[in-house]
């Protein structure tokens, strides 16, 4: 490279491990300023941690990335160029947030990004109008097609008008015409703006052909770096994917090319026969009366654009869907959804990865043998003859989790055919997989076809892999468009290739249609927008704001977490009220009375009229009795034994036996006590009525009383505190899920990769909580006093500001689970377990903090519930004021900022 040219960056020796795996080792290289940098390499090469790396959004293990002139490695330069920077993941839509709409996702990425209020409305104009999605600013993103959802990331990267432009795979996945529409949009902004840099990583070898320079990986290493004709020269080849195969280490001599054989006629009947298939979701159509037929042993490829209705044709073939119209016959039988019969026949391998990463590859296959019910016998020589077909032999103890994307989409193969079908249905099988895998993946493909004539049913946005095909289908809006060989396709519109082919129809076929289109872009370029002044000042609470509205309207959005958050608490509440109780009423009991004398009346007189006994008909043998103790028709058994009205008149000795069931010992322990006082209030009537002379000495009794409960039932006690257990449990469950969410769905990428600060992304993620909080404290609280009717004689503002402390404690908390899970099923259990364990156990619901010993008082304290529960109960129960509980609002508000600045300790700022 010319000395003179500029740099945009420069990586020297980085070197970054994931584990044991090695994904950059020792890469140096240097990147031009106002070029097109193409990243090209093999699944696993290390392109995707090269681009993470020059974003910022990657911590820097070894070696040095140097980008606009500063070190990556330090924070303070990547917060200061990070508004220059603009990064799209890869991942269809993985920087978008799905439940909020095209205008609000646009809003967002310019709110964080700087951007006055006129100068992002501006941008979000231009962009959508020059990207086609300007009529669609009111459609969720979660909506959108393949290719519209990248055109969105593009415009949501490239609303603050960057220096670098960064993209990962940013067309994986989408329709040839969504993928010239994206690249002629960024050749426009090139042209536009000469001086902005791309760095591109890509799997298409088309692409390729757009940039300026390429860098070639393979095994974390560059293995070439030069423009297209430089690699073209080296190779002595002329087609780029053949100049990729080439570079490959030893693959000069190796490489061959993939040729199919003709397909034989076959006189058998047709494997699959679509007559006028339709699929309705709602008013909407998804799939428009589709017919087709598929002969035995052919290759069929199913072509359309984003969000066409292959899929759901798919679905609907395979048994997993019923057809709202129409009809489709499988194997020569109808498909029926609930005939189970029919997936035995059929292979199917899912668009995205769909097996158990945990699993070895010999145990993912093994678990879908036995699911297919394959014979013990027949398993072990099955999985043996797969593992060598597909060619996993060297993967075979690999966990799945840990495979590169070709070798997955191998093993996914491996399972669909493991029960050896007749028919197998293929769903975008080699997105995102590069060029060699491809060639590897086909000629597993070709030898099903030819060698066993199995029918394959394939779904391709590469239309190098539909020339392969015997037959292809053009499938757009729901409908299909042409169904032929693919040279008489070609032939069909007069173009020179299938790519050609395949826009003329799709756009003949847009402009026939009603749908709405795009708006022409406007006359003025994108200019670049200066960001205003007072940005410093105010952007804090701009970006905090703006994660509070995103998360707001993704919560409002989302009908499960809706529901969880303002239902589970009232529900629990219900469920702890009429459900849990302290209370031992209503307790059934029978007796066995031998004697049957007034006396013996009057002794059972005093069970059967408490308030705490129901008197059940009476027991006439010892069998009867304990039958009806073992099967809880009753709980008590009162055995009075013959000549027990003779001793009680004689004044002799007497007893009573009680009988009581014991597999509940707190339960039988307060009937103990229920039955001796009965007992008592029996005998101290029989002393008062006894003409024997009065004790010389005085008699003493004690008089208990029950202060603020006089009634001593445990609603008092469970009413005010229950609340405070579940506002912990569901808004600990919440927040750390709505943060696990970000990190499992790819959108933590936008904290990384923006100017966004740790304080900033928290407290924007915990602000709506706060709100959810509030809303199930004052819900909780409606119930308490007037379902379960305990009354509020404290100060209820007292108690309303300890509720927000406490409700901001507990959000923290759930924000500090966060920061160590990283998918939404470990911060559901992590949350309520260590939200649950600590409330039951240390903040007084079981038994005061002051009886608790050691450690455990030790967590008593540091453990805010103790403290909501005291006033909560205290304000139900004692009518404590504001000075009673200034204690306890003190403590409550020390919690919320200590988890925030914990959970600001621990949270990355950059992906390992």
């Amino acid at each position: 490279m010319a000395a003179s040219q500029p740099l945009i960056a420069q990586i020297s020796g980085a070197t970054h491990d994931y584990g044991k795996i090695r994904a950059l080792d020792n890469v140096s290289l240097e990147l031009p300023s106002g070029r097109m940098v193409g990243v090209i390499g093999p699944d696993g090469a290390g392109k995707s941690t090269l681009l993470g790396l020059i974003a910022g959004a990657r911590k820097l293990q070894a070696g040095s990335v140097t980008v606009l002139g500063g070190d990556m490695a330090k924070a303070r330069h990547r917060q200061s160029v990070c508004t220059r920077i603009a990064y799209m993941p890869q991942g269809l839509g993985k920087n978008l947030y799905q439940e909020i709409s095209v205008s609000e996702n646009l809003t967002f990425f310019g709110t964080l990004f700087g951007l006055s209020a006129s100068e992002r409305d501006a941008r979000i104009h231009r962009l959508a109008a020059a990207t086609g999605l300007l009529p669609f600013l009111d459609r969720p993103a979660g909506k959108l097609s393949g290719g519209m959802k990248q055109k969105l990331g593009l415009c949501c990267a490239l609303i603050h008008d960057p220096d670098l432009l960064i993209l990962d795979e940013p067309t994986t996945g989408v329709d040839p015409l969504s993928r010239r529409q994206f690249w002629t949009l960024i050749g426009d902004l090139r042209h536009e703006r000469p001086t902005m840099s791309v760095v591109v990583s890509t799997a298409y070898m088309d692409e390729a052909s757009y940039c300026d320079q390429l860098i070639v990986m393979d095994h974390a290493r560059v293995l070439a770096s030069g423009t297209a004709e430089e690699l073209r020269a080296r190779t002595g080849e002329q087609d780029l994917e053949a100049v990729f195969v080439a570079l490959q280490p030893g693959q000069k001599s190796q490489s061959r090319r993939l040729v199919i054989p003709p397909r034989k006629p076959s006189t058998e009947a047709p494997v699959i026969v679509a007559r006028n298939l339709t699929f309705r979701f709602g008013s909407f159509t998804a799939v428009d009366r589709v017919s087709f037929t598929i002969e035995r042993g052919e290759i069929f490829g199913f072509l359309g654009s984003n969000g066409s209705g292959k899929t759901t044709t798919m679905k609907m073939l395979t048994g997993l869907l019923a057809p709202t119209e129409g009809e489709a016959e499988v194997c020569g039988r109808p498909v029926d959804a609930s005939d189970l019969s029919i997936r035995r026949r059929v292979g199917f391998m899912s668009q995205s990865f769909s097996l158990y990463g945990e699993l070895t590859v010999r145990q993912n296959l093994l678990l879908h043998a036995r699911l297919f019910h394959l014979a013990a016998d027949q398993v072990k020589d099955r999985i043996a003859s797969l593992l060598a077909d597909v060619g996993l032999v060297d993967y075979a103890d690999a966990q799945a989790n840990s495979l590169p994307l070709g070798v997955r989409q191998r093993l996914s193969l491996a399972v669909a055919i493991v029960h050896d079908p007749e028919l197998l249905i293929l769903d975008e099988p080699t997105s995102g997989v590069d060029p060699q895998a491809r060639d590897e993946f086909w000629r597993l493909l070709a030898d099903l076809s030819r060698s066993r004539n199995v029918t394959i049913f394939v779904s391709t946005h590469f239309m190098g892999e539909a020339m392969r095909c015997d037959r292809i289908s053009l499938m757009h809006a729901g409908r299909v468009l042409i169904c032929d060989t693919p040279q008489n396709v070609i032939a069909s519109k007069g173009g020179t290739d299938l790519e050609e082919a395949f826009i003329a129809y799709i756009e003949d076929a847009e402009a026939s249609s009603s749908a709405p289109k795009a708006a022409a872009p406007p006359a003025e370029t994108l200019q670049k927008v200066e960001v205003s002044s007072g940005r410093s000042t105010f952007m804090p609470a701009r970006r905090i704001l703006a994660y509070a509205k995103c998360e707001t309207l993704s919560l409002m959005r989302d009908p499960v977490r809706l529901a969880f958050a303002f239902l589970g608490s009232f529900i629990m509440l219900l469920i702890f009220g009429y459900g849990v109780s302290s209370d031992v009423t209503n307790l059934s009991y029978a007796a066995f009375d031998h004697d049957n004398t007034p006396e013996s009346r009057s002794y059972l007189a005093n069970f059967s009229s408490s308030t705490y006994f129901i008197e059940k008909g009476a027991i006439h043998s010892l069998d009867e009795m304990e039958q009806r103790l073992k099967s809880n028709d009753i709980t008590l058994a009162i055995e009075i034994p013959p000549n027990f009205g003779r001793l009680v008149e004689r004044g002799s000795d007497w007893q009573v036996s009680a009988l009581i069931d014991g597999a509940n010992t707190s339960r039988a322990a307060t009937i103990e006590g229920y039955v001796q006082q009965a007992h008592n209030l029996f005998s101290d009537q029989r002393d008062r009525e006894s003409s024997a002379p009065a004790s010389s000495d005085p008699t003493t009794s004690l008089m208990v009383r029950y202060r603020y409960n006089p009634t001593a039932e445990s609603i008092y006690s469970i009413g005010p505190s229950v609340p405070g257990m579940l506002l912990m449990m569901f808004l600990a469950i919440l927040m750390a899920v709505s943060v696990a969410r970000e990190k499992e769905i790819g959108t933590i990428t936008n904290f990384y990769a923006t100017p966004t600060t740790r304080l900033e992304f928290l407290i924007g993620k915990q602000l709506p909580y706060v709100g959810v909080g509030m809303i199930n404290f004052l819900l909780m609280t409606a119930t308490v006093l007037f379902l379960f009717e305990v009354p509020l004689k404290g100060d209820g503002l007292a108690l309303a500001l300890g509720a927000l402390l406490y409700v901001a404690a507990a959000t923290g908390y759930g924000l500090f689970i966060s920061t160590f899970t990283s998918s939404q099923v470990a911060a559901v259990f992590a949350g309520a377990v260590l939200s649950m364990l600590p409330t039951m156990q240390f903040s007084g619901m079981m038994q005061p903090v002051s009886t608790l010993e050691g450690g455990a008082r030790v967590m008593g304290w540091l453990w805010p519930t103790s403290y909501y529960v005291h006033m909560s109960v205290g304000a139900f129960t004692k009518g404590l004021g504001f000075s009673d509980m200034a204690t306890d609002l003190l403590a409550l508000s020390l919690f919320g900022p200590a988890f925030l600045l914990l959970s600001m300790l621990l949270l990355r700022k950059q992906e390992k």
